[in-house]
């Protein structure tokens, strides 16, 4: 298993919070792990670990939020093997993607 990026770790659902205080509280540990991903201080693996332990998170969102966020992923971890030249994911366009999906997520969770 891939290291968590520095200072972050995933969120465990402290007693007496509610389940929407801990997705918000995942929902920016994984906003975070992306922008520091975005600035190269660390993989695509050690993105993708930390997004996957966001459980409250993908718990709290509807079911399509988990399929779609996992399929990304995926496809972000393929990219990293390759250049990007010869791979047909351009981890540009994943990180953008990744990004509109945080900015849903958010509004889901507040809409609740």
């Amino acid at each position: 298993m891939a290291a968590l990026p520095s200072g972050l770790s995933p969120t465990i659902d402290p007693p007496g919070y509610a389940m929407t205080d801990t997705a918000h509280a995942q929902l920016t540990t994984f906003t975070q792990a992306l922008q520091a991903f975005e600035r190269g201080d660390h993989t695509a693996a050690t993105l993708s670990t930390l997004a996957r332990q966001q459980t409250t998170l993908l718990a709290a969102l509807p079911p399509r939020y988990s399929e779609v966020l996992l399929n990304l992923l995926d496809r972000l971890e393929s990219s990293a093997l390759f250049s990007e030249e010869s791979c047909s994911f351009s981890q540009k366009d994943l990180v953008a993607n990744l990004t509109m999906w945080a900015e849903k997520a958010q509004g889901t969770l507040t809409a609740r």
